[in-house]
């Protein structure tokens, strides 16, 4: 069985250009957030630089995007929230059938975001533009739900597979890696 296993381990890698790519993404999200903020706060005090009307509604929607696609993240780290305070009481083969239930239903939550997060960007969206930016559809509001989706799918699978994966494979301990090298 761990034969499947070194296979499909050579997979990492295009998860790992996803992760950056989506921290890239974050990153550049928050440049944004945070020199629109401050053009918005200069713009309220200095009398010759007028506040932008659609400050706050660009704020707000890439503060959206961030925080769903920084679950997506979380999601990939397995660093998301999560009950672990029972775990060293339980049979570990227990703790790793509830690490398979949970990527699971991680993964159903987000095909769910990704189905009807669509549906209502879709519907929603095209049926109202921004207040402030009236050019500016509904759609780029809605957006971040279906995104969010997708990338919950595609990080949990990679769980899930950790997960799998623990079942039959033993990872070396930790202290012998570091006394090798």
């Amino acid at each position: 069985m761990p034969k499947i296993f070194s296979v499909l381990d050579k997979i990492k890698p295009v998860y790992d250009i996803a992760e950056k790519v989506m921290m890239i993404i974050c990153k550049l999200l928050l440049i944004a957030d945070i020199l629109v903020t401050c053009y918005m706060v200069i713009g309220r005090y200095l009398p010759f630089i007028p506040a932008p009307v659609w400050g706050e509604q660009v704020v707000l929607t890439l503060m959206v995007y961030m925080a769903v696609l920084s679950a997506t993240l979380a999601i990939r780290k397995n660093a998301h929230i999560r009950m672990t305070c029972f775990d060293p009481y339980l049979p570990k083969a227990l703790v790793k059938t509830l690490d398979v239930i949970s990527d699971v239903l991680v993964m159903v939550l987000g095909y769910v975001m990704l189905v009807h997060g669509w549906t209502a960007a879709i519907k929603l969206g095209s049926r109202g533009f921004y207040d402030s930016i009236p050019w500016l559809s509904r759609f780029w509001m809605y957006l971040p739900v279906p995104v969010a989706g997708a990338g919950m799918l595609i990080f949990g699978v990679e769980q899930l597979y950790q997960h799998i994966r623990a079942f039959f494979v033993k990872e070396e301990k930790t202290e012998e890696k570091e006394v090798a090298a």
